[in-house]
């Protein structure tokens, strides 16, 4: 695909961890069935809660919208670490030390959580140990990093700082964690997935989820039937059912990955870069072959600006400085940034009786939805939690809009980028845009043989107009984050029925 001020767009548009992956293939949820919990969404967060509900003797029914891995979690870093750049620092300094030691202690427990259930489960998912490390180009970076971990290390987390970087390229210095992981994410999720399905317990595929009652029992009124369950816990990275306003809590981020070849083995350690623009680096071997990930270019999803460009300055960056050959993959992801900078796990709202939410993950989401899983898994069963009141979702967080969302943004018909005059609009093979037919915000796309489909452009979410990302061939909202495929199929919240379709009749032009 060619772009307008570069070249051609290099890799394929797909999460590496996807392609390398292997489908799974459960069933769709076509009865009613009972359970003493139901869990919306199989990324990290609920399978990982399913499986230890499961080993703490529940019954557990997974609901998924799509296939197993296939949403945030599918297109993370593949970082498993409690080091989350400077995470300490802010903590610290917005909530005190001992809330700081907690989440840290938290995400340290998810670690070694994911590497018993990694070896008590037989998951192949190349799981292995390695060094996380912050690290600084500036000066004024550098004291930064070391009073990251100076200040890490008195909070008993595994925190040094070092001027022995193993990067190809000079660095200051950095804070190192060590103890810490990878592992191919989506495969470790399809072992979660294997280790959850059978024995009274089962994980449903293609089941949209539509309606929860909070009740005894609860009830999940999905696509195909209708789960009854004692408890409910909603881990759909963006709450389904937000009884707590989460989408005003919580800013939707979007970020970057490229992924290309080397010919040299993997690094024992991962990156992130404290100097702007944010630099994420982590090496994988898969089949044989070494892979360099680099991700970066986040920006709020309410800006999503040129997406093809952010695209090129990660594949320069890992050109230059990493020695990747060409770009083979490259993917986004979303997720949900948290008012305060802690996540959210709990009960949905204050009102809640039996129903539960995992989200506001802060963009580290393997180890924090590990250890929100965690939480929740012991608030059910009926035993105390060391970490549940740091995480608590209904704990007092500032009333402003986190992500800076206007009360204008929440209006129907906001629009996004100003719609084109009707008479005017012509589209090439692979563009979009919205254009105004007969009053109503029209999204129309010209596939690759030429054919022009038609969608309204209204969000389903809370009424927004969405915008086409021409880089991912998708349909976005800018107002709270969704996205829509071309066809207008969700692919991610809050949104959770798709875009329908448009005018049947549209200008000349188009056609």
């Amino acid at each position: 695909m060619e772009i307008s001020g570069g070249g051609p767009l290099q890799g394929e548009p797909e999460s590496l961890w996807l392609a390398s992956a292997g489908e799974t293939g459960y069933p769709a949820l076509d009865r009613d069935i009972e359970a003493d919990v139901a869990v919306i969404g199989a990324g990290v967060a609920g399978l990982t809660a399913a499986l230890a509900l499961k080993r703490a003797g529940h019954t557990v029914a997974v609901i998924e919208a799509a296939r197993v891995g296939t949403g945030v979690t599918g297109h993370t870093t593949g970082k498993v670490t409690s080091l989350h750049r400077l995470a300490y620092t802010e903590l610290a300094r917005n909530h005190g030390t001992d809330t700081a030691r907690i989440y840290g202690q938290a995400n340290q427990g998810a670690i070694e959580h994911i590497q018993r259930v990694v070896a008590a489960e037989s998951v192949d998912c190349d799981f292995r140990l390695v060094a996380n490390h912050t690290y600084a180009e500036s000066d004024e970076t550098l004291e930064q990093v070391r009073a990251e971990a100076d200040l890490a290390a008195s909070l008993g987390l595994p925190a040094t700082f070092t001027a022995e970087v193993p990067l190809p390229f000079p660095v200051k210095g950095a804070v190192r964690f060590d103890g810490q992981a990878q592992f191919h994410a989506v495969k470790y999720l399809q072992g979660l997935a294997r280790a959850v399905h059978g024995d009274g317990s089962c994980v449903f595929e293609q089941t949209r989820a539509l309606r929860v009652h909070d009740g005894t029992p609860g009830e999940v009124d999905a696509e195909g039937g209708t789960v009854r369950a004692r408890d409910i816990i909603v881990a759909t990275n963006v709450p389904f059912a937000d009884e707590g306003s989460f989408d005003a809590r919580c800013q939707a981020h979007r970020s970057y990955i490229v992924a290309g070849r080397v010919d040299t083995p993997p690094l024992g350690a991962t990156f992130i870069s404290v100097d702007e623009p944010m630099r994420s680096i982590l090496t994988v071997s898969i089949e044989g072959q070494t892979y360099v990930l680099t991700g970066g270019e986040g920006h709020p999803a309410s800006e999503a600006g040129d997406s093809a460009g952010r695209y090129r300055r990660l594949a320069a960056f890992a050109r230059d400085r990493l020695g990747v050959r060409e770009v083979t993959h490259r993917w986004s992801t979303q997720d949900n940034l948290p008012a305060d900078g802690l996540p959210y796990v709990g009960l949905m709202s204050a009102d809640a009786r039996h129903l539960y939410v995992i989200t506001g993950l802060r963009k580290w989401g393997l180890t924090n939805g590990t250890a929100a899983a965690l939480i929740l898994t012991d608030i059910i069963s009926g035993r105390e939690n060391p970490w549940a009141a740091v995480f608590n979702s209904n704990r007092t967080t500032p009333a402003a809009n986190a992500g800076g969302l206007a009360e204008e943004s929440r209006a129907p018909g906001l629009p996004g980028k100003t719609s084109p005059q009707p008479g005017h609009v012509t589209l090439t093979p692979g563009e979009g845009t919205v254009i105004d037919v007969a009053g109503e915000s029209t999204a129309v796309f010209k596939d690759a043989d030429g054919r022009v489909h038609s969608l309204s452009a209204i969000c389903t979410h809370l009424g927004c107009t969405v915008e086409f990302n021409a880089a991912e061939t998708t349909w976005d909202c800018p107002c709270h984050g969704s996205r829509f495929a071309a066809d207008g199929t969700v692919i991610h919240g809050p949104a959770t029925a798709n875009l329908p379709p448009g005018p049947e009749h549209l200008p000349e032009s188009l056609k």
